[in-house]
């Protein structure tokens, strides 16, 4: 039976938002097909894409919904549609561990009030320094209980719900995302690594790339206008 046609809520709903992801969307959900059904709907938040992202998406989800584009309206939108107890939201350049399903499911499990966790992250470039940053990134996040976004973080749908959602903000929805999630409860950070695109790291260099990152985290921190930090994002 198709997972569209299928009347039991699944137990994961994957969001995936896209914008002209032609050339990494099927890298992504290909290693998915296998668990859709009960176990998991495959939901992509498409921000209009132009590049065939759609066509090639269509065979891979159940379910496409436009959306404005950025990712924090993308998500929401794909979220709202979503049917499943848990929620895990995947950047279209990200993949999957090997039975990521069932860490997601045991972490959220069990009464012990865990709503919502992250994995750890790897880039898949491989200049040592990245090794460096993949470090420091899953230090920093296990440290601060804030999570980013290549992280494929995961909630309850409750939970979800409960801090509003990703907070409409053109940079740094995730790290608002994590502020509201962390007062409810700390984050379950999996050792289990994603794997990441390093695209951006690699065309506008290592080092500049970690500078410019830290100075949108300070700047943001400090109460910095969000869509001014996305111009400085796009432009670095």
């Amino acid at each position: 039976m198709s997972p569209l046609l299928s009347l039991a809520a699944p137990e994961i709903s994957l969001v995936v938002p896209t914008l002209d992801e032609a050339g990494t969307i099927a890298l992504s959900l290909g290693p998915l097909q296998s668990l859709r059904g009960s176990a998991l709907e495959v939901i992509v938040a498409d921000g209009g894409s132009r590049d065939g992202t759609r066509r090639i998406a269509r065979p891979l989800c159940d379910r496409i919904v436009g959306a404005p584009r950025g990712r924090a309206r993308q998500m929401n939108a794909g979220a709202g549609v979503a049917r499943g107890r848990a929620l895990l939201f995947l950047h279209a350049d990200t993949r999957l561990p090997a039975g990521w399903n069932r860490m997601v499911l045991d972490a959220l499990g069990g009464g012990r009030g865990r709503e919502w966790g992250r994995f750890d992250v790897r880039l898949d470039g491989a200049h040592p320094m990245l090794r460096m940053v993949e470090r420091a990134m899953n230090l920093r996040s296990r440290l601060s209980g804030i999570a980013t976004g290549d992280q494929a973080i995961f909630v309850t749908r409750d939970a979800f719900r409960a801090a509003g959602g990703f907070p409409g903000v053109a940079l740094m929805e995730d790290v608002a995302l994590s502020r509201a999630l962390r007062a409810r409860s700390r984050p379950v950070c999996l050792r289990a690594a994603v794997v990441t695109s390093s695209r951006r790291w690699e065309r506008h260099g290592i080092v500049r790339t970690i500078v410019l990152m830290w100075r949108l985290r300070l700047e943001y921190a400090l109460g910095a206008d969000p869509e001014r930090l996305a111009r400085l994002y796009r432009g670095g």
